[in-house]
């Protein structure tokens, strides 16, 4: 198993806050580390919608996952904060991973009933 790549990627104008990518780097991991050996790449895409007015739910962070022989995934959160932003995608992407891992785990383990006599 190779090691998972992690990528960040961002508009200027969100890095005003210092360290934002390792904060950002380090509570995505955090949230998706048991899927960390099932992904290839995480990438982090964080983005300032209106930097010039600040309005509600401007900072998106995109999560883009990418499983090992599959199709990549990718979701969005949108919060006021970009740490709230990261938050809310790192947990809707453990969600999706979980379905799709989990799914995959119940077939390799449940006996097939019509095997049963």
């Amino acid at each position: 198993m190779g090691t998972m790549q992690f990528q960040f990627n961002t508009n200027s104008s969100v890095m005003g806050t210092q360290n934002v990518a390792e904060r950002i780097e380090a509570q995505v991991r955090q949230k998706l580390a048991r899927f960390e050996d099932r992904l290839t790449r995480l990438e982090v895409h964080v983005t300032d919608v209106n930097s010039a007015k600040h309005g509600a739910d401007d900072k998106h962070c995109t999560i883009e996952a990418r499983p090992r022989g599959s199709r990549p995934i990718g979701v969005t959160g949108k919060a006021s904060e970009v740490d709230a932003a990261a938050r809310i995608a790192a947990n809707t992407m453990a969600e999706r991973l979980e379905r799709i891992f989990g799914k995959a785990e119940r077939h390799r383990r449940d006996p097939s009933p019509d095997k049963q006599i």
